[in-house]
């Protein structure tokens, strides 16, 4: 219970580092962001998709565009956006696992094996994301690309998993949100370090 409580701090605390950091300019540098803020948008899903056949382009700018803030921000925003939606669905994910596993009628012995497996690599996913927020603050940005690179492998490892068993998967939409999300933003954060 202690862990997870952190981990909603932690998340609280780099949302409102987000918005004092990126959010608080001057009004007439925010009018003009807000006139491209949509087209960094689609140029920055448009770059990322073009560079990967596993990138979606349509995930990418639907789920920075719901997000108010991310319409007036920077490169390093859109990666801090995207870094929260990731921790938002794999926290979600994680809710939804626990809750899985608690049902005893669901599913076949194998199923059951695999939501424990995903119940530790989503344990694990959740504080790494955390890792990969503060790293990213602190301008390491290899480290905070490591990080999501490893959320990565765990949702596609948390899918395969019940593919491996025979079993359906009942995550698989959360395991695909989780993985595209990570990928947006380790995309971002490569398009900021070749732009250094």
């Amino acid at each position: 219970m202690l862990r997870h409580w952190h981990v909603s701090f932690l998340s609280f605390c780099f949302f409102f580092l987000f918005l004092f950091l990126f959010l608080w300019t001057p009004y007439d540098e925010i009018s003009a962001t807000r006139t491209f803020s949509v087209d960094l948008i689609n140029k920055t899903c448009k770059t990322c998709s073009d560079k990967s056949t596993v990138f979606n382009y349509t995930f990418c700018s639907a789920s920075l565009q719901e997000i108010p803030v991310s319409r007036t921000t920077n490169l390093q925003g859109l990666a801090i956006v995207a870094m929260e939606l990731a921790l938002q669905n794999a926290t979600h994910t994680l809710s939804v696992i626990k809750e899985l596993r608690r049902n005893e009628t669901w599913g076949h012995p194998f199923a059951s094996a695999c939501l424990r497996d995903c119940d530790v690599l989503y344990s694990d996913g959740v504080i790494t994301l955390v890792d990969a927020v503060a790293a990213f603050l602190e301008g390491k940005y290899g480290s905070a690309g490591a990080w999501l690179t490893a959320v990565m492998d765990g949702a596609t490892t948390c899918e395969e998993g019940f593919g491996d068993m025979e079993e359906a998967s009942p995550l698989t939409e959360q395991n695909y949100s989780v993985f595209q999300l990570c990928d947006v933003a380790l995309c971002i954060v490569n398009l900021l370090v070749s732009h250094a």
